[in-house]
């Protein structure tokens, strides 16, 4: 049997923090009392396949800088049965739901590097802000670089902005740079500006893109204290150890689901099969 046809067959990145449920809402479909197994085993199969979609995704980002790992909640999706004949204590079935996706918000370790313009974080709930094509975006990375031109942007070239959401910019006779903790960027020459850091007002309501940027679709404000740390970046929070054992428990867990549904199909085919007998 084929199960692809049930995935989620959207990656991590795509997929907004939502709920959604295996079993569709509303539906008007009655199973059938021999289906009741198989439904709801697929049921399983599909939040199943879900988790392990999370848990690779975490795995791939576990050296992405400032990346923050996802997690499931599943919950019961309760069918009353309206069969005629209903067996002792089986009035309702329990399909799994993929309840929502949440991300752990805890700050990764920090690692000390020396590079003037590596920061982290030192407040859990604040972002950098970076301007792209697509509009500003907040991260964690604190991984940044001076340009040619003297703009300080971040790995894939996106301006860090300032506290008035402007591009920052160093002058050519600017030399040594240092930042305090408060965010105020300085050089020999004197200050230059104050790096904006923002937190959203839920962060749970923000959306990846990639490994390190978020869109926030949520209101944000500045952080009055983001205790920045100047010469080191925060790493991702994700432990390969956890979530390699996690995986390897989610995998198990899909093939016994799996088993069991062919399993099932196996019994159901051979009861058709007499059934078809006994009436030729």
């Amino acid at each position: 049997m084929d199960f692809r046809g049930f995935s989620a067959g959207m990656k991590l990145a795509e997929r907004p923090l939502h709920a959604t449920a295996a079993l569709p809402a509303g539906t008007t479909r009655k199973a059938k009392p021999l289906e009741n197994s198989t439904t709801i085993a697929l049921s399983r199969l599909v939040a199943q396949q879900r988790a392990l979609d999370v848990t690779a995704t975490n795995i791939a980002n576990a050296s992405t800088p400032g990346f923050h790992a996802e997690r499931m909640v599943f919950s019961d999706w309760l069918v009353k049965q309206t069969a005629a004949a209903e067996p002792p204590g089986g009035r309702m079935l329990a399909y799994t739901q993929d309840r929502t996706t949440y991300r752990d918000t805890q700050p990764g370790p920090v690692t000390r590097t020396g590079n003037a313009l590596d920061l982290a974080i030192g407040d859990m709930d604040g972002y950098f802000t970076v301007q792209t094509p697509r509009g500003p975006r907040l991260t964690r990375a604190g991984h940044f670089e001076l340009t040619a031109t003297g703009q300080i942007t971040d790995s894939q070239g996106e301006a860090l902005l300032d506290t008035s959401g402007k591009p920052l910019q160093v002058g050519a006779a600017d030399a040594v740079l240092s930042v305090t903790a408060d965010g105020a960027i300085s050089s020999e020459n004197g200050q230059i500006g104050r790096i904006g850091i923002v937190a959203p007002t839920d962060a749970q309501r923000m959306r990846p893109e990639g490994g390190e940027l978020f869109t926030a679709d949520v209101p944000t404000q500045p952080v009055k204290a983001p205790k920045l740390l100047q010469g080191a970046v925060e790493d991702s929070n994700v432990q390969p150890t956890v979530e390699l054992t996690r995986m390897i428990t989610e995998m198990r867990e899909f093939q016994f689901v799996t088993q069991m549904v062919q399993t099932e199909g196996d019994r159901q085919q051979s009861a058709i099969d007499k059934i078809t007998q006994k009436r030729s």
